[in-house]
């Protein structure tokens, strides 16, 4: 009885002895783990930390530096060419051909939306709007300049739903918007001189 109960004893403590072996083992994996997710993070870290230096860095590089007083006189000079041209226009017609003033007003509109869609077609109107900026929004030209764009960058999508859908994309704001706020300031006016304001 003394022997059975000495090995039951015994059994008990080895496996007492296994348990502690295996929750000692348990442990150690557990804190091997910790340590091993605690380096991958720590490196994920540093390696994000390094990818988000190298991407800043990079945007720096590529990202253009602008000089203001630079860019308006650019705007003033080109701006004030496409003047110039439309002044040499009309003085042509007039003095040259012998128009009055509102018809050689009229040709010079048409003479330069015309020379803008070419200039549009050939890639040097953008090329020109690059270099000069808000130089060239003078608005014939450049309203011009957003029809054609429009008509050259839709026009593989086929005439119907290419070309004619999306010619007005970049004008059509501006005509929307442009006879809404004639309708609102001729209602005004309207309002105001029935008022006897006027």
């Amino acid at each position: 009885m003394g022997d059975s109960i000495e090995k039951e004893n015994q059994k008990k403590r080895e496996v007492n002895s296994e348990t502690e072996q295996y929750v000692e083992g348990r442990q150690t994996d557990e804190n091997m783990a910790s340590a091993v997710l605690a380096h991958e993070e720590a490196s994920s870290n540093a390696e994000k930390q390094l990818r988000d230096e190298a991407y800043n860095d990079y945007v720096k590089e590529v990202t253009p530096t602008y000089s203001t007083p630079l860019h308006m006189v650019k705007a003033f000079a080109v701006g004030g060419g496409i003047c110039v041209a439309g002044q040499i226009i009309m003085n042509f017609c007039m003095n040259v051909r012998g128009m009055d003033q509102m018809t050689a007003g009229k040709w010079t509109s048409l003479i330069l939306v015309l020379a803008s869609a070419v200039l549009t077609g050939l890639n040097i109107y953008p090329s020109l709007a690059q270099f000069a900026g808000a130089g060239v929004l003078v608005p014939i030209t450049g309203f011009a300049n957003g029809i054609t764009s429009a008509a050259l960058e839709y026009k593989k999508e086929g005439q119907v739903f290419g070309l004619g859908a999306q010619i007005f994309s970049i004008g059509g704001p501006v005509i929307l918007y442009g006879i809404l706020t004639s309708w609102a300031l001729g209602l005004i006016y309207w309002i105001l001189k029935m008022a006897g304001l006027v």
